[in-house]
This record gives C-alpha cells, sequence and structure tokens, in this order.
C-alpha cells in the first residue's frame, strides 16, 4: 500500500534559528515542510506549490506579514494562514484576522498549542477541498443523483445496476419508502443506450384509475368529458426511451390487465379509439410492497408479476447500510449546502454518532430533509448534534426551534451544548462549532460567560 500523502505547509520567519526549530518539529508531526526568509519568499512560493498551511511571522524584513497575507489571499483566498507575533503586537494579529488570517499564535510559541493549530487548520483546508469537489462534482451532475455508499449492500446494487442498464430487461425494483427507487430508475436509463432518450416517471398511486389509463396510453377526442382534443400519452411520448412506473402494486385489476397487453405485444391503444399503435420503451417498475404476497393474496396478477420480475433490484434500507451514513451525510451537506447559501464543510463525529443509532424509518430520504434542516440552523461551518432533531439526538431534550428563541439565544445554546459535550475543553468545542478559538473565547465574553 502506497504510503499517506503527508500535508504540505510553508514556514515564513526572517529568524533563522525558528524558523528551523518549527522546521524539524513539523516534520516529525507528519508535514513536509517548507520555508521561506521573508514576506516576498512566502508569496512566490504559495504560487507554485498547493499549501495546506502557510505559518508566518508578522514581522519581517523586505515584506511584513500583513502585506504577504493580503498578496497570497488575493491569489488564492483558500489557504490557511497562521500569524505568529509577539505579544506585544497583538493588536497587530488581530488586524491580520480581520483581513482573513485563520489564526494567530503568539511568541515564544507554545509548541503544544501549534501542534494543535497546525492539526485544526490542515483539517480545515481538507474538509473544504473535500467539499468543493463535491460541489463541482454535483454541478457537473445537472441536478442528477448518484449512489453514494461503499457497503457490501451498495456494491452489489452498484454491480447489478452496471450488468443491468446496458441490456433491455424489464427491471422491478423493490425496497421501502424513501430508499431512492426513483434514482436507481434514472441511473439504469442513464446507463443504458437510450441515454438521449426521453426518461418518463409516473406514480400510478398518485392518479385515479380513469385519469391513469388516459396519461399512460393518450386518448381520442371527444372520448370523454374534458377530452377535446386527441393527445398522445406517456407510452408514446417515451418512444426509444425509458418509462418508470413508480408504486406499480396500486393499479386496478383493470389497469394490470391494460399493462399486460402493452408489455406482451409492445403497442398501445388510446381511450375511445380501435387503431394500436406501436410502441419501443422499456420499462422500469418499482414499488415498496411484498408483490409475492400481494399474488398470493389475488390482488396482483401472477402473470404480470413475472413479465415485471425479469431482473429484480432490491434497494437496501438505510438500517442494512449504516456504514454509508457519513459518505451520504458529506454528500448531502455539500449540496444542501450550496442551496441553502451556507458554508457548511463537514458534521461532527457526535452527530455521526447520533445518525448512526437512529433507526431511520423514512431512510435516505429522511435523512436528506433532516439535513437540510441541520444546514439551514447551523451557526459553524460543521452541523453538529446540537442541530439535529430531539428524536435522533438523545442529548437534545429540547428542541430549540419550538422555543421561537432570538439567533442569538440560539448560538448561545448551541456554544453551550458544544462545550458541555467537550467537557468545557474550549479548543475542542470550537473545533466542534466550526469556528476558531478566538471566536470562541470573544462570544463567550460577549454573554458573560467565564
Amino acid at each position: 500500500m502506497a504510503d499517506a500523502v503527508k500535508p504540505l505547509i510553508l514556514v515564513a520567519d526572517d529568524d533563522e534559528s525558528h524558523r528551523l526549530t518549527i522546521n524539524k518539529l513539523a516534520a516529525t508531526w507528519g508535514y513536509e515542510v517548507h520555508t521561506a526568509k521573508n514576506g516576498e519568499e512566502a508569496s512566490e512560493k504559495s504560487r507554485k506549490n498547493s499549501y495546506s498551511v502557510i505559518l508566518m511571522d508578522i514581522r519581517m524584513a523586505v515584506m511584513d506579514g500583513i502585506t504577504a497575507l493580503h498578496k497570497i489571499k488575493s491569489h488564492d483566498p483558500s489557504i490557511p494562514i497562521i500569524i505568529m507575533t509577539a505579544y506585544s503586537s497583538v493588536a497587530s494579529a488581530v488586524e491580520a484576522l480581520k483581513s482573513g488570517a485563520y489564526d494567530y499564535l503568539t511568541k515564544p510559541l507554545d509548541f503544544d498549542e501549534l501542534k494543535i493549530t497546525l492539526e485544526r487548520a490542515s483539517d480545515h483546508a481538507r474538509l473544504k477541498a473535500e467539499n468543493l469537489a463535491l460541489k463541482s462534482q454535483i454541478r457537473t451532475q445537472a441536478g442528477s443523483r448518484q449512489i453514494i455508499g461503499n457497503s457490501v449492500a451498495m456494491r452489489n446494487l452498484k454491480a447489478t445496476l452496471s450488468m443491468v442498464a446496458p441490456s433491455e430487461a424489464t427491471v422491478l425494483i423493490t425496497g421501502e419508502s424513501g430508499t431512492g427507487k426513483e434514482m436507481v430508475a434514472r441511473l439504469i436509463h442513464l446507463n443504458s443506450l437510450r441515454h438521449d432518450r426521453p426518461f418518463i416517471a409516473v406514480n400510478c398511486a398518485s392518479i385515479n384509475e380513469n385519469l391513469l389509463e388516459s396519461e399512460l396510453f393518450g386518448h381520442e377526442k371527444g372520448a370523454f368529458t374534458g377530452a377535446i382534443s386527441k393527445r398522445n400519452g406517456i407510452f408514446m411520448q417515451a418512444d426509444k426511451g425509458t418509462i418508470f412506473l413508480d408504486e406499480i402494486a396500486e393499479m386496478t385489476p383493470h389497469m394490470q390487465a391494460k399493462l399486460l397487453r402493452v408489455i406482451q405485444e409492445r403497442e398501445v391503444q388510446r381511450v375511445g379509439g380501435e387503431e394500436y399503435i406501436k410502441i419501443d420503451v422499456r420499462i422500469i417498475a418499482a414499488t415498496h410492497q411484498d408483490l409475492v404476497k400481494r399474488v398470493k393474496e389475488n390482488t396482483f396478477r401472477e402473470d404480470l408479476f413475472y413479465r415485471l420480475n425479469v431482473v429484480n433490484m432490491r434497494v437496501p434500507s438505510l438500517r442494512e447500510k449504516t456504514e454509508d451514513i457519513p459518505s451520504l451525510c458529506q454528500y448531502f451537506i455539500a449540496r444542501l449546502s450550496e442551496k441553502n447559501r451556507k458554508n457548511i464543510i463537514g458534521i461532527s463525529p457526535d452527530a455521526i454518532k447520533a445518525l448512526i443509532s437512529y433507526d431511520w424509518p423514512g431512510n435516505v430520504r429522511e435523512l436528506e430533509n433532516m439535513l437540510e434542516r441541520a444546514v439551514i440552523l447551523s451557526i459553524g461551518e460543521y452541523v453538529t448534534e446540537s442541530e439535529l432533531p430531539p428524536s435522533i439526538s438523545k442529548k437534545n431534550d429540547e428542541n430549540i426551534l419550538d422555543k421561537c428563541l432570538s439567533l442569538e439565544d440560539i448560538e448561545k445554546k448551541a456554544i453551550m451544548v458544544a462545550l458541555d459535550a467537550a467537557g468545557w475543553n474550549k479548543s475542542e468545542a470550537a473545533r466542534q462549532l466550526g469556528i476558531n478559538r478566538k471566536t470562541l473565547h470573544k462570544k463567550l465574553k460577549s454573554y458573560g460567560i467565564d
């Protein structure tokens, strides 16, 4: 197995002994280190290399740290820059924070604090890069979904999809509500030879029998009240493409017989018409019900079941693939953050633990809806357990939304929950909240909390 790539950092300081000391320490902590003697050299190197973090002294000859900070941020605003300053120059460090510095450290450096700050900044850079990559991937998919997860169940589903999609086989997709059956149907179509032709989905449970027949097969002018002109049905509209019949178990016996004939003869007849029209469509059906049981109960035609069930693809419930929850969360958070104009880059370990222990009756759809709520509520760069609903987060004894609290009160409550969870370790609480330690200290001071 190849060695993991070491995070690359730049240390800029005109004090050679200090520069070399940090270089040696950072190397022992697992970083690859470049050095610069002044701000101008640091700016030049930042254009040629992709650094995870830049550690830069504020007072340097040739070009000072503040000027270098502005130059570096002008061509790459995403690089976390940690400013080093003497205690007497803290005011200048605050100016640096306002200019976009990630954090600052006072000299002489506390090396334990340096190590923690470097780790936090490099993690921040990595998560931000992953988030940007996910957002780019989402944009290039033009709104389409993908199968997220690498559990055994999902690997089996992907393998089946790759074999089935290029064929012309009729497919029956089964699984609980909210598992993503329509997404699987769309992926089958997109990976088939019909991918450049129409994909049309219809929910058989949402349309009454008379309207469903017209919707699927079309109608002639005057076939029924309101039929003011001839209309082609979905089977004709989807010619050379794919039709997806969701909730197929809800079809009445009359419609089941009609559909069986269409599948057998590959032709349709408009309602009120006499002409049979040849069609070339691939049929994918889906249901959350047990069709074998429905056949035994004589509520679903056995011959239609076998026509539809040429290939059966079962989409697993979220309970069966809890190991996929972290990757699903990262995917949804990236997409929902962009949709809601938020800057959320990840989810805390405590929140992931709570999500994995939940039963998920609504499956992936419920997870997505819950994460959208959490993204909207988040005040930092991470979704935390505080933003999860009480049904999921056992730690939440009350729902802050139900209290009609002000944004300030919500923020204060989230900070207190994070501090309690971190045992009042402010560095850890700040990490969970997605803010730096100085920001947390400032907020605590404004709330009168010591």
